[in-house]
């Protein structure tokens, strides 16, 4: 079935990189990494470093809400670049959004009470009740679309701009807002540590020395619409959400498949989807945790499907691994490279890896790609594609 071309009007993002796309952009192309030595946003004996966002507008700032207040920061700028920033103009808008810990994991008080003394002030129950991510922004920009939050670990963000994606092809919306959004959180900061993966230097995806990830927050946002709406409102359509692909391995838990045939289902989907070949992606914005398991079966995967020369690049190394917002922030960052026509240098990458197979790009890259593939691999197994094109 032949669809109509969804495009990309309008980006948000916000993370340790920056306070908006451009800040971000900045950012990248300097090679600057925002890092802290460990968290300064709950009280924790563990040093490791962590991408906090430092650049988050007072207006934004909910108790015990923040990962909707970055949420509604990313919105609002791709809203404004999509020209929806004084109202959505009648249109079908729909908001589909992906988070894992969507603060929800706030209340260790009221739990830590509930335990010792067999009940606490319910506030925070209602709270939490609140703080459904999609619903609570489709109430604050007035959509009057469907409103769904996708919870699949760290291929969230992708995931849900796979359903948004499908909601325009078959008619449901004519907007919508989509991407993740996820916080830094004390209670995902332990249970990583604690899982052994948390490297206690900034993080080197794909290199042979690194030591595991980092952790970080923010949130990624676009406005897709169909071509029709776009054209019908003057919005900017050179950029493309042209397929997306999901397969889960059913492996582990934790770990990837080591022959990485999961991943390589989902990128087969999103490409035959795109009507695209793999000789047309110019480069990869990769999950690049900077795990041993996730580079090493990434980079194989990459090898056998575009060859140990195809450009890769991770910007974990300058956002840390945001969870659930990861998927959104690097749809983002990709699509804004391809508008730009350059990407950054994969920070933290020294040393080439035999077992990995390829070297991400490792200083700034001017690149005239016309398609780009975006990956995210997720606890459970699930492994997420995106590709994007430029006109």
């Amino acid at each position: 079935m032949k669809y109509e071309p969804v495009v990309i009007s309008g980006m948000g993002v916000i993370s340790a990189t920056g306070g908006d796309l451009a800040e971000s952009l900045s950012s990248l192309e300097k090679g600057q990494r925002n890092f802290l030595p460990k968290a300064t946003l709950f009280p924790t004996s563990l040093d490791f470093p962590v991408f906090q966002a430092s650049s988050l507008p007072d207006r934004y700032h909910l108790e015990g809400r923040r990962s909707i207040s970055l949420a509604l920061c990313a919105v609002d700028e791709a809203l404004a670049e999509a020209g929806l920033a004084n109202g959505l103009d009648g249109a079908r808008v729909g908001v589909c959004l992906g988070t894992t810990v969507s603060s929800q994991l706030n209340d260790q008080k009221f739990y830590f009470t509930l335990r010792q003394e067999g009940a606490a002030p319910l506030e925070p129950v209602d709270r939490y009740v609140k703080m459904e991510l999609s619903s609570y922004i489709k109430e604050k920009i007035g959509a009057r679309g469907p409103a769904l939050t996708v919870v699949n670990a760290c291929s969230s963000g992708s995931d849900a701009l796979g359903v948004a994606l499908s909601w325009l092809r078959h008619g449901v919306c004519d907007i919508v807002v989509a991407g993740g959004a996820d916080e830094l959180s004390h209670i995902p900061l332990c249970g990583f540590v604690s899982l052994g993966i948390v490297s206690p230097s900034p993080c080197a995806p794909f290199d042979k020395n690194r030591k595991g990830l980092n952790l970080g927050e923010g949130a990624g946002v676009l406005v897709l619409e169909s071509q029709s709406s776009a054209k019908k409102r003057g919005a900017p359509s050179r950029l493309r959400l042209l397929g997306y692909g999901s397969c889960a391995d059913a492996y582990h838990l934790t770990a990837p498949r080591p022959d990485g045939a999961g991943l390589i289902t989902a990128i087969h989907r999103a490409m035959m989807e795109a009507g695209i070949s793999p000789e047309q992606i110019g480069f990869i914005n990769a999950h690049g945790t900077a795990t041993p398991d996730n580079d090493k079966v990434e980079g194989k995967v990459f090898q056998q499907l575009f060859g140990e020369k195809i450009l890769t690049h991770s910007t974990k190394g300058y956002t840390g691994h945001t969870l659930g917002a990861a998927g959104g922030i690097e749809a983002v960052f990709a699509a804004a490279f391809l508008r730009e026509g350059w990407m950054p240098g994969s920070a933290g990458f020294e040393t080439y890896d035999e077992e990995v197979g390829l070297a991400p790009v490792g200083r700034k890259t001017v690149s005239d790609a016309t398609h780009a593939l975006s990956t995210s691999l997720a606890f459970g197994g699930n492994n997420a594609a995106l590709i994007m094109g430029i006109e």
